[in-house]
């Protein structure tokens, strides 16, 4: 009998060999099966989302800050790493919003001036992308969120300096975030800012600020004190009150963020990053390279399925590791698995694989809508050196938005003129030629 040939075998011993080539066919495709699950599961990723802050600096609770109500921010600075030394490249939006857009200095990219190539032909560089761009090539799905259900969350604000590079976001809505995972989602708060949305500032006698109605009254004229450098007057009193009521009511939007990731499911396989996009909005702060206009709010939380901090980045720490916000760009990519672009300027702030520390933060003031002044500035963990380019112009150079806006500058002005200013101005405030360097403080 040959047992090569089937035609010669018994009837039973050829209902084995089939039998028993059913049960290897189902292992080889069971192990085959099981290896593609395991590659799928291993090529999962977390979730990332940025909450951006509007024009606030370290005025949390958390941070220290009183007659603030930020309980949720604190929560998620409990959970995860608060920086303390972290600085934007611009004190003003557009130029910063570019900078951490791109993991670039704006003065590299050309996107230093203030909303700036919004109606020529101009083009990034060769090589640098925006990062939504990177995040999309690895299989992210990429949303800019204004609304959660009904409500209004952020604004979907981009408000940068190049605009002909393509579609940055797949979305606008978070319900669309659960079936879409992994996915990098950006929420810009509507605070702190002042409501001149509607284009007519001019007519107003004091230009409100945006969700001034609801945000909670934690900070009064009586209760508040303002920093020193501005004038003990009722005016003083209350902008700084609004300011700080602002940082309460941006609580309770993140608060709901938070609350809506959780009933999603999604909390667990998402790294959460807060920051502010560039210092206080304050008469010194926004467009002024002072340490308020640059000092930055940064907290980061991991994601529970898929931690990407080191052992010593536990929660609750508290990090006085100067950080660029620049080094969102990289620190993103790396949290999604990607590698950092060769010459790409942002650094890795934290997980296992993290960049040696910066020593130092630097940041630049250009043109700032019709007020040309340029200024350079560099922090480390105790000083802090500017440098100004424009000899004569300073604190009290005219802008038809802070005139307008911020009640606090033409009071100065009048009161200067009247002689009653006292003290002497601020060592920041000198931005002399050859620059001054001072210890941080805000």
């Amino acid at each position: 009998m040959n047992r090569n040939n089937p035609k010669q075998l018994p009837q039973d011993a050829l209902l084995m060999i089939t039998t028993c080539g059913k049960k290897i066919l189902i292992c080889l495709l069971t192990v085959t099966t099981g290896l593609l699950w395991s590659a799928k599961a291993a090529e999962k990723k977390p979730n990332i989302l940025w909450i951006v802050g509007e024009n606030f600096s370290n005025d949390l609770q958390c941070y220290g800050q009183k007659n603030t109500a930020t309980p949720n921010l604190d929560a998620l600075a409990k959970a995860g790493i608060r920086y303390t030394h972290a600085f934007a490249t611009s004190p003003v939006c557009a130029p910063s919003r570019s900078c951490f857009m791109l993991g670039m200095y704006q003065g590299t990219t050309d996107t230093h001036h203030m909303r700036s190539h919004r109606d020529d032909d101009f083009k990034l560089p060769p090589g640098i992308r925006p990062i939504t761009h990177r995040l999309k090539d690895a299989g992210y799905f990429t949303a800019n969120i204004t609304h959660i259900g009904d409500e209004e969350t952020g604004t979907g604000k981009l408000d940068l300096n190049f605009v002909n590079e393509g579609k940055l976001y797949d979305s606008a809505q978070w319900d669309e975030l659960r079936d879409n995972q992994p996915f990098f989602a950006q929420i810009n708060l509507p605070e702190a800012e002042y409501d001149i949305y509607d284009r007519k500032s001019a007519e107003k006698e004091r230009v409100p600020w945006v969700g001034e109605e609801w945000h909670p009254k934690v900070a009064t004229e009586k209760n508040v004190t303002p920093p020193p450098y501005y004038p003990d007057h009722p005016v003083s009193r209350q902008e700084w009150a609004r300011y700080l009521n602002s940082i309460s009511g941006a609580d309770i939007r993140v608060g709901k963020i938070m609350a809506q990731l959780k009933k999603d499911g999604m909390d667990d396989d998402t790294v959460v990053i807060f920051f502010s996009d560039n210092g206080r909005l304050t008469a010194r702060g926004i467009h002024w390279p002072f340490d308020q206009g640059l000092r930055v709010p940064l907290i980061v939380r991991d994601a529970k399925h898929f931690p990407v901090l080191s052992t010593k980045e536990k929660p609750g720490v508290v990090s006085d590791r100067v950080v660029s916000l620049m080094d969102l760009t990289a620190t993103t990519l790396a949290i999604a698995g990607i590698k950092r672009p060769n010459g790409m300027q942002s650094r890795v702030f934290l997980g296992r694989n993290a960049d040696p520390p910066r020593r130092f933060a630097f940041a630049a003031r250009d043109r700032i809508d019709e007020t040309v002044v340029r200024m350079r500035s560099v922090h480390d963990q105790q000083y802090h050196y500017i440098r100004n380019f424009t000899p004569g112009a300073g604190f009290e150079t005219l802008n038809r938005y802070k005139e307008k806006c911020f009640l606090v500058k033409p009071l100065m002005r009048k009161l200067k003129a009247q002689g009653k200013l006292t003290g002497p101005p601020p060592a920041t405030d000198a931005a002399l030629p050859g620059g001054n360097a001072v210890p941080c403080r805000q």
